[in-house]
């Protein structure tokens, strides 16, 4: 977590006690709500960079060293709107692997359609059909999974071998 991150989650924590204080019950629940989300939001993504790096060092450890860069906080557009949040990029000679992860922070941002707590693309510099834009979602148990979304609007389970193509996509 960012000091940006740690500073607004006790900003949250701070605005919560006092709607509590004040008798705001709907305010408080409302933040406890955002907070309980913006964890969700936080662990996928990371799943996401952690499973990445993964990967990476699978390959580190048969010989070949990547070079890898962060950079956060980070922005990006899904749409219209813009996602604050996280990269992370993996180059191998002129080829360059990056994922983007992130959410709207604010109403300036825009919002997230059908429903989505998170956004995230994948890029592969110069092969722009082994892309991939993911949508964070709740199942009816209210567990977050990644979809990915086709040009065509279709939605598919995003999972750790769908990641694993991706790796083989840039490594080839």
């Amino acid at each position: 977590m960012n000091e940006l991150d740690d500073v607004w989650l006790q900003m949250m924590d701070q605005a919560q006690a006092q709607a509590k204080a004040a008798g705001r019950s709907d305010v408080a629940d409302y933040l406890t709500l955002k907070a309980n989300n913006d964890s969700l939001r936080s662990t996928s993504c990371q799943w996401l960079f952690d499973s990445f790096l993964e990967l990476s060092e699978e390959v580190n450890r048969k010989g070949i060293r990547l070079e890898i860069e962060t950079e956060n906080p980070h922005r990006f557009s899904v749409g219209n709107s813009t996602m604050v949040g996280s990269l992370l990029q993996f180059q191998y000679g002129v080829r360059c692997l990056t994922i983007e992860t992130g959410w709207t922070r604010t109403p300036a941002d825009g919002f997230m359609r059908g429903g989505s707590l998170a956004h995230a693309k994948i890029s592969h510099f110069g092969m722009s059909k082994a892309n991939s834009e993911l949508s964070l979602l709740r199942n009816k148990q209210d567990a977050p999974y990644w979809v990915a979304i086709d040009k065509n609007g279709g939605k598919s389970i995003f999972a750790f071998n769908n990641l694993r193509e991706h790796f083989q996509v840039f490594l080839r």
